[in-house]
């Protein structure tokens, strides 16, 4: 690997957060070629040093080079940062893995399960690598909203690889005074808390769009911290991991801020709208509608408990109403808290 100020880095994606993350490191020095699919994207960044359609009105640095060409990306790195959506992160490996050098270490993005397979993008990546990626590879989650970062507001996050060389690697060149990285052996619970955040804000959302009030929205985000909880410790993830920055920290943001799209979907919901129709007009991915399924699935087979998350796949899937969710919800067999 090259010495730090002369590393090789690459961003595979120029979605928000994938243009946000170029910014980043290309603002601390670093070169940085991003892969962009769309070509008025490309030409966007290339002319005018924006990304228009994903990261409007925030100017990108000089040295951030747009490539729509995998290889060019991917050769030669010594830093690919994967930033496409979950759903798409095999296809986009299925035609790039032959570019991808042996000492290049892969950092992950994507807060998703993989529909079709029910695995979690470190096994994605097992799956089209070899096993032997697991040495290089680390998965970063956290509370962090791109117009945020691009706007250098302060953030922090977990960067988490079975490799702790690989993750501190990763936390050396994301890390400066306004974005802060913690590194962590588990992958599994990174991986889990990112994903599964994003249906439980389906569910704070559909509670705003009802005007239930902050009484329910505490209550929905803590006992779907204990959803999610329950299934990663089934999986082999650490407890403590969900009350860092991975777990409560990102649960909170999404479920709260108003720029969390997975929050925006269930509030539109939650006001009456239909899923197909909300989802054909937002631009960027809710990764939390095709997670609900996933999760629900994955509980199933790990014979665990997650109502909230049941529920989201009923309103979602099958036009079950908000208000019979809620009640159903509240009117389950009383329980111990811990339990």
């Amino acid at each position: 690997m090259s010495d730090e100020n002369g590393l090789r880095i690459s961003v595979i994606g120029a979605g928000s957060w994938g243009t946000t993350i170029a910014k980043h490191l290309a603002e601390k020095g670093f070169d940085v070629i991003i892969w962009v699919k769309e070509e008025d994207v490309r030409e966007s960044i290339l002319k005018n040093r924006e990304n228009h359609l994903y990261l409007p009105k925030i100017k990108l640095p000089e040295n951030i080079y747009p490539t729509g060409f995998l290889q060019e990306a991917l050769a030669d790195r010594d830093l690919i940062i994967f930033s496409v959506p979950s759903q798409y992160v095999r296809e986009v490996l299925k035609e790039g893995r032959g570019f991808i050098g042996d000492g290049s270490i892969i950092i992950n993005t994507a807060k998703g399960i993989e529909l079709s397979t029910l695995k979690l993008m470190n096994q994605v990546f097992e799956d089209m690598l070899s096993e032997n990626i697991r040495e290089r590879y680390a998965s970063l989650s956290g509370p962090s909203f791109a117009l945020e970062v691009s706007r250098r507001k302060p953030t922090a996050v977990s960067i988490a690889s079975r490799n702790l060389a690989a993750a501190r690697a990763g936390q050396k060149a994301f890390s400066n005074e306004y974005f802060r990285a913690y590194v962590t052996e588990d992958v599994v619970g990174v991986e889990i808390g990112g994903s599964l955040k994003n249906v439980i804000a389906i569910a704070a959302g559909i509670a705003d769009g009802l005007g239930l009030g902050h009484n329910s929205k505490s209550a929905l985000i803590t006992r779907g911290l204990a959803e999610i909880t329950r299934l990663g410790v089934k999986m082999g993830a650490s407890p403590m991991t969900f009350l860092g920055l991975s777990g409560v920290g990102d649960l909170v943001l999404t479920c709260t801020g108003e720029l969390s799209r997975n929050r925006e979907v269930g509030l539109r919901i939650g006001k009456g709208e239909k899923l197909e129709d909300i989802l054909s007009n937002m631009r960027m991915v809710a990764e939390g509608v095709k997670t609900s399924l996933a999760a629900r699935e994955l509980a199933q087979r790990f014979g665990v408990d997650v109502p909230i998350a049941e529920q989201v796949c009923l309103m979602l899937y099958s036009g079950k109403a908000p208000e019979d969710a809620i009640f159903e919800l509240m009117t389950r067999q009383l329980k111990h808290e811990m339990g």
